[in-house]
């Protein structure tokens, strides 16, 4: 199924000044865009009146994954500017981490590296060179290079500098396990006074986990969907939540992944008769046009950058040609994109 897909089909025309470079005052101020499959239908609205569209029982599923301070600025020993972005630790390594460098000029094993901020630096090696543009990197055992760390931005947000308010706005209110590299963005539409409306209405929420890796800044390849494969990312679904979607299921009300993440988790640990298994490990799944949703009956997200995984998915729920019409009609309308963008419900 995935090698008869054309990525060129999954492409879109997006204005530069369509890409969102900062987010809104208020996190629930976005648009939305409301895609009814069976209706066919578009309608225009905004993120707080996402109570209005859903119905009193409804559950929404969201990512409690926290995004650590993975992105590093520094130099190199020879004096050329220096980025990482830090991917974890080696096991049983202390003081190595795995990391994507964007430097200017050729790197190799050995070469030093000076991370710094306005008050502290930290010294690191390259000291192995890597699949997929992957390095280790060797600090000082005992320090902890995400001390030194900001927000790890995707590249189309340009920032010359840190800005503080990001380690808030690149977060979700419901951050609370650290791992993640990216946001799990649909995330960051929500507000207390948004989850006060929704508990108000009688919608009721539940959390997962999954730690957004580095494949969310890779573009997808034909050998990723002739895998039928995604890069691997942790996940968790506590008992809890799956209490929670079998309640739903009872009461017949509609389970809602707010973001891709949230439907990777419920779609890879789908069983039966559209029940979830609690559990945790690791999700390889790539859901792509063909792929079956067992649990997702609806899905908040953010608009996806052309050819991504993250577009599959979106055009595997609801339609590959009604996703790029409704993608059309929101450059049209101005619609702000990617990260710190607008949103789009897919009922």
């Amino acid at each position: 199924m995935g090698a008869d897909i054309d990525l060129s089909e999954f492409d879109y025309a997006l204005p530069r000044e369509r890409i969102a470079q900062r987010p809104l005052d208020a996190r629930d101020a976005a648009r939305l865009l409301v895609l009814d499959r069976a209706r066919d239908a578009r309608t225009h609205s905004r993120v707080i009146d996402l109570p209005d569209w859903l119905a009193p029982g409804d559950l929404l599923v969201v990512n409690a994954s926290r995004v650590v301070p993975a992105r590093l600025r520094g130099r190199k020993a020879s004096g050329g500017s220096a980025e990482a972005l830090l991917l974890g630790a080696e096991p049983d390594a202390p003081g190595r981490y795995r990391a994507l460098l964007r430097c200017r000029g050729r790197v190799r094993v050995g070469q030093k590296l000076r991370f710094a901020d306005a008050s502290a630096s930290l010294d690191a090696e390259v000291v192995r060179i890597g699949d997929a543009g992957e390095f280790v990197l060797a600090f000082a055992p005992g320090a902890s290079p995400y001390r030194l760390g900001e927000a790890p931005l995707p590249p189309y947000i340009r920032r010359t500098a840190p800005d503080p308010a990001d380690a808030d706005r690149y977060q979700t209110i419901f951050a609370r396990a650290p791992g993640s590299v990216a946001a799990p963005t649909a995330g960051l539409h929500f507000s207390d006074t948004l989850m006060r409306r929704l508990a108000e209405r009688g919608i009721e929420s539940a959390e997962i986990v999954l730690h957004v890796g580095p494949g969310t800044f890779r573009p997808l390849r034909p050998e990723d969907l002739a895998a039928g494969r995604l890069h691997a990312e942790d996940f968790e679904l506590p008992e809890a939540t799956a209490a929670a979607v079998e309640a739903a299921r009872a009461r017949g009300a509609r389970v809602v992944a707010v973001g891709t993440t949230s439907a990777r988790v419920l779609e890879t640990c789908a069983g039966a008769a559209r029940r979830v298994r609690p559990g945790s490990g690791r999700t390889e799944l790539l859901l792509r046009p063909g792929s079956e949703f067992r649990v997702v009956d609806a899905l908040l997200t953010n608009f996806h950058l052309p050819r991504s995984s993250l577009l599959l998915l979106v055009a595997a729920f609801a339609g590959r040609q009604r996703v790029l019409e409704a993608y059309a009609e929101a450059v049209q309308r101005a619609y702000r994109f990617y990260s710190y963008g607008d949103a789009m419900l897919i009922l």
